[in-house]
C-alpha cells in the first residue's frame, strides 16, 4: 500500500474539517506539529510520528493531479493536501487513508489514491509504536545512516514535492547521499531527474527478478555498509576501471519506436544585476516561440500551483537572494512541458540556468528549424544568453523518466553568446572543425552563433562532432 495520500477538494480544509480528520485515531492519539506548524502529525504514545499532514496548497494549474497522480482533478483553483504515513506501520498507512477519505468527503472532493482512502471509521492505534525517527529530514526520510539518506516512495510519479524538496536541502547540508527507492511502475518527474546529486544519490527500483537496480543506469543493487551499491560481477575479468556490473534485464531499451520524442532545451543566460530586471522572460520567449504559448504554471516545488507570472517569479527570487532560487514551470495539458530552473547571484551578475523540455506523440509536429532559429535570436539579442543546446531524443510525450533505457538525446543546435564569440580570439568561434558554417544570430557587428547538427535521434554520430566544436571553441 502507498505510504503517501492526497486530498483533492474544492474548499480549503478548514479547522473543523481538519480536527475531524485528524481523529481518525480516535480521541486519544496525539498531536504535534512541526515546521512552525506547517506540517502536523499524529503520533504514538512516546511521541513519534505515524501520519504528517503538509498544510494544503492551493493549485491553480490544469493538468496537475493528472501528471503526477494519474488522478481527476477539481476544475482549478482546488487544494492539494498531503499525508504521509511512518513507513512499515499498517496502522499508520490506514491513519493516512482515513485522514484523506474524511477531508474528501467533509470538504468535497476525492482522495488518491481510491484503494488506499475507502473507510471513514476510526483506525484501531491502542498500542502502536512507530520506529524511532531518522533525525534529519523528517517526515520524508524513511531510513537514515552515516553514508545516506533513504526516502521510499510509491506513487506513479516521484515529483519534487515539498516533503522530498525538504529532503534534498537537508542530505545537502549533512553531506550525504539521497537514495529514492520506487515500486517498478513508478517514475521521476524531470524536476527529480534533473536535481538527483551524483554518487552515492540513486533512484532504487524494485525488481521481481533482480532485487533492485538503478532506474538510470540499470546496474543491479543490493544493500551493503548502510547504502544501495552495485552487485560485484562475476566476472573473472573485471577491474575497478571496467567493474562489468551486471545490469536488470528490465532496464533493456524496447525495440519498437512508438514514435514518441522531446526536444530538450538547456541554455543559461546572465543579466547585469538591476533592480528592474525581470525574471523569466527568457524562458517564456522561448517556450512562446517552440509552442504559440507561454507556461501555463511555476512553483518552487511540485504540484507547481501558481499561474505564470514572471514579477511574481521575480519577487521570490528577490526575496530569497543571496540565497539561490530553484523553480519549476509546466505546460498545457494539450502541450506537454517542463522547466526547472536555477536562478542565483553571481559576479558576472544574475544567472538563469534552464533545463526545457517538450514531449510530441506520433504524428505531432516538432517545431520546424526556423521556430528553433527564432528561439535561439530572441535569446541572443534580448536576453544577455550566455550557452544554449538543443536535442532531440526518443522518450516519453509526457516527459516523465521511466526505470528503463531511453537513449540520449542527438545535437539539434548550439548557440554561442555574443559576448562568448566576442571574448574568443581570432576567429575562432565562426572557423570550426564542422562541416556547416555558424549562422550569424543578431546584429552584425556583434552576432550571436548557431551550430546546427542533424538531429536525428537514430544517429548518436552527433555527438562526436559536438565534443570536436566544443574542443575547437575551447582552443584544445
Amino acid at each position: 500500500m502507498t505510504k503517501d495520500v492526497v486530498a483533492l477538494t474544492r474548499d480549503m480544509p478548514d479547522p473543523l474539517s481538519v480536527l475531524a480528520a485528524l481523529l481518525a485515531g480516535g480521541p486519544d492519539v496525539l498531536a504535534g506539529a512541526e515546521g512552525d506548524g506547517a506540517v502536523v502529525q499524529l503520533c504514538d504514545e512516546q511521541g513519534r510520528p505515524l501520519v504528517s499532514v503538509e498544510a494544503p496548497l492551493l493549485v491553480q494549474v490544469r493538468g496537475e493531479a493528472q501528471r503526477l497522480l494519474g488522478a481527476s482533478e477539481p476544475e482549478v483553483p482546488y487544494w492539494w493536501t498531503e499525508a504521509r504515513a511512518t513507513t512499515g506501520v499498517k496502522q499508520a498507512e490506514e491513519l493516512a487513508g482515513t485522514f484523506a477519505a474524511r477531508i474528501a468527503t467533509l470538504v468535497g472532493g476525492t482522495a488518491w489514491p481510491r484503494e488506499a482512502a475507502r473507510s471513514l471509521a476510526v483506525v484501531k492505534t491502542d498500542g502502536i509504536r512507530a520506529v524511532p525517527t531518522p533525525a534529519a529530514a523528517q517526515p520524508a526520510v524513511d531510513v537514515l545512516t552515516d553514508r545516506v539518506a533513504v526516502v521510499i516512495q510509491d506513487r506513479p510519479v516521484v515529483a519534487m514535492t515539498a516533503w522530498l524538496s525538504d529532503a534534498f536541502r537537508a542530505v545537502a547540508e549533512a553531506e550525504l547521499g539521497l537514495q529514492i527507492v520506487t515500486p517498478a511502475g513508478t517514475r521521476l518527474s524531470p524536476a527529480v531527474r534533473n536535481n538527483l546529486p551524483g554518487l552515492p544519490s540513486r533512484w532504487v527500483v524494485q525488481d521481481e527478478k533482480d532485487g533492485y537496480y538503478d532506474g538510470l543506469s540499470g546496474a543491479v543493487l543490493h544493500w551493503d555498509s548502510g547504502m544501495f551499491v552495485p552487485v560485484a560481477s562475476p566476472d573473472p575479468e573485471a577491474t575497478p576501471e571496467d567493474p562489468r556490473t551486471p545490469m536488470a534485464d528490465s532496464f533493456a531499451p524496447t525495440t519498437a519506436d512508438d514514435g514518441e520524442r522531446q526536444l530538450a532545451v538547456s541554455f543559461r543566460a546572465i543579466h547585469p544585476a538591476d533592480e528592474r530586471l525581470l525574471l523569466g522572460g527568457a524562458l517564456e520567449a522561448v517556450w512562446r516561440e517552440l509552442t504559440g504559448e507561454s507556461p501555463a504554471g511555476w512553483g518552487t516545488e511540485e504540484p507547481a500551483n501558481l499561474p505564470w507570472s514572471p514579477r511574481q517569479l521575480t519577487d521570490v527570487a528577490y526575496e530569497r537572494a543571496p540565497r539561490p532560487t530553484w523553480l519549476v514551470a509546466v505546460g498545457s495539458p494539450e502541450r506537454p512541458g517542463l522547466a526547472t530552473v536555477r536562478i542565483s547571484r553571481t559576479e558576472g551578475g544574475v544567472e538563469e540556468d534552464v533545463t526545457l523540455a517538450f514531449g510530441y506523440g506520433p504524428g505531432e509536429e516538432m517545431p520546424t528549424d526556423t521556430d528553433v532559429i527564432r528561439a535561439a535570436e530572441i535569446l541572443a539579442t534580448r536576453h544577455d544568453l550566455q550557452s544554449m543546446l538543443v536535442q532531440v531524443r526518443r522518450a516519453r510525450r509526457d516527459l516523465s523518466v521511466p526505470p528503463r533505457f531511453e537513449g540520449p538525446g542527438v545535437p539539434y543546435a548550439f548557440v554561442l553568446g555574443a559576448d562568448e564569440v566576442r571574448e574568443m580570439p581570432g576567429d575562432r568561434a565562426r572557423r570550426t572543425p564542422l562541416p556547416q558554417r555558424p549562422r550569424e544570430l543578431g546584429p552584425k557587428r556583434r552576432p550571436a552563433l548557431y551550430y546546427p547538427f542533424p538531429g536525428d535521434p537514430s544517429d548518436l554520430s552527433g555527438w562526436a562532432d559536438f565534443e570536436r566544436l566544443m574542443s575547437h571553441l575551447k582552443g584544445l
